[in-house]
């Protein structure tokens, strides 16, 4: 359990960096400053996230939109308020940290499908 964990840690925070770069890019966006800032508020919250998701998971019986919900919900107003606080090009951070969020979210659900 304890590899399967680290394992599951391990893919989503690369997976989620690669997406939300990308979103970054297809968004028009080219300031270094603010590249470097959604790669690093993304290490801040995924593995946070992530494992969340996976103790709930293994320790509850609750329903996983009541598990997700709440944890994306923390995801997104964790980035947004540092892409308010500190990025440089964000004229609207917290849309830009929701659909940054979901592109990756649902990018990487689609790709669950084929690994």
């Amino acid at each position: 359990m304890n590899q399967m964990l680290v394992n599951s840690l391990v893919i989503s925070l690369a997976l989620t960096l690669v997406l939300e770069a990308v979103f970054f890019l297809l968004a028009g966006k080219r300031n270094k400053k603010d590249f470097l800032l959604v790669l690093l508020v993304n290490l801040l919250t995924n593995p946070v996230v992530v494992l969340c998701y996976w103790l709930t998971i293994l320790y509850t019986d609750l329903n996983i939109a009541i598990i997700l919900i709440p944890l994306e919900l923390f995801a997104v107003l964790t980035e947004g308020y540092y892409y308010k606080k500190y990025g440089n090009n964000f004229r609207r951070p917290y849309l830009f940290s929701i659909t940054a969020n979901m592109f990756s979210f649902w990018l990487g659900v689609l790709l669950q499908q084929f690994i």
